[in-house]
């Protein structure tokens, strides 16, 4: 990805830290396809923090073909870091989650046939089962983020049923940059870019995620209202080659990198305007 890509991020005089979840579902998978008790998701999730990890992310799907309930049990009482719970909107789903009580919710679309969560909840046409579903969550002292496609129809919609954050689907962000297809790159970058800067107008924290590795990762993490990243297949994936610890601390720096620099360029701004 070219400098000039990162550019499109505006300037801001408040440049927070941003932070890095870390998804930790294909630990399970690995688990899972042998049996057992290895890998281990909870030791992944302890790896992940010491190396720099804020949250930890699972997603605790209807057929539990990954994580699974003892898991959320494990992450819970370990409190290694808060847990952030993906889940479906569903009444199965808002009992665990009331009753697990972890930091945050992420609610998703599911499908039992999707390999991976293929896009944005369509909040705009679900917001009378929406609001009273994040009212309980919040109602549990639980924040909620509604996972959307940076679209302001869903952002203004994420904003009336009550959540506290969305968190953007770059999927198709991912996918172009993945086939060099420039145009498309920048289209989509200016998407999140936009999306962004309208859920914080709206008072929505603004996360991101889906398909992130590390030749994409800066220039969304250069979008200043952008305040959290949730990664976890590539991470993993790479993982097998250099170890987890390694493979997160990478993307914890190129976060970093990414925010540094915005500060910098905001300095600059302020020094040449003056």
């Amino acid at each position: 990805m070219t400098s000039k890509t990162v550019k499109t991020a505006r300037r801001d005089s408040s440049v927070t830290p941003m932070r890095l979840g870390i998804n930790i579902d294909h630990i399970a998978t690995l688990r899972n396809a042998r049996g057992g008790r290895h890998p281990d998701p909870l030791r992944a999730a302890k790896l992940a923090v010491e190396a720099g990890a804020d949250n930890i992310t699972a997603h605790l799907r209807e057929d539990r073909r990954h994580i699974r309930d003892d898991d959320i049990a494990r992450l819970t009482a370990a409190a290694l870091a808060p847990l952030n719970l993906e889940m479906a909107v569903t009444p199965e789903m808002l009992a665990i989650a009331v009753a697990a009580r972890p930091h945050a919710c992420c609610l998703v679309p599911e499908r039992r046939q999707e390999i991976t969560t293929e896009g944005g909840l369509d909040v705009a046409g679900q917001i009378g089962t929406l609001t009273p579903f994040v009212a309980e969550l919040r109602r549990g002292g639980i924040q909620v983020a509604l996972f959307i496609d940076s679209e302001i129809e869903q952002i203004e919609a994420s904003r009336k049923v009550g959540a506290d954050a969305v968190e953007f689907h770059t999927g198709k962000y991912c996918a172009a940059a993945l086939a060099d297809d420039g145009p498309a790159l920048r289209r989509e970058l200016q998407r999140l870019v936009d999306g962004a800067r309208a859920a914080a107008r709206a008072g929505l924290e603004v996360h991101a995620g889906h398909g992130l590795d590390y030749d994409n990762v800066v220039a969304v993490a250069s979008i200043p209202e952008i305040v959290e990243l949730n990664i976890g297949h590539y991470l993993v994936g790479e993982a097998v080659f250099v170890g987890l610890a390694d493979s997160v601390s990478r993307m914890r720096a190129l976060m970093d990198g990414a925010r540094e620099a915005l500060r910098h360029s905001d300095t600059q701004a302020k020094v040449g305007g003056s």
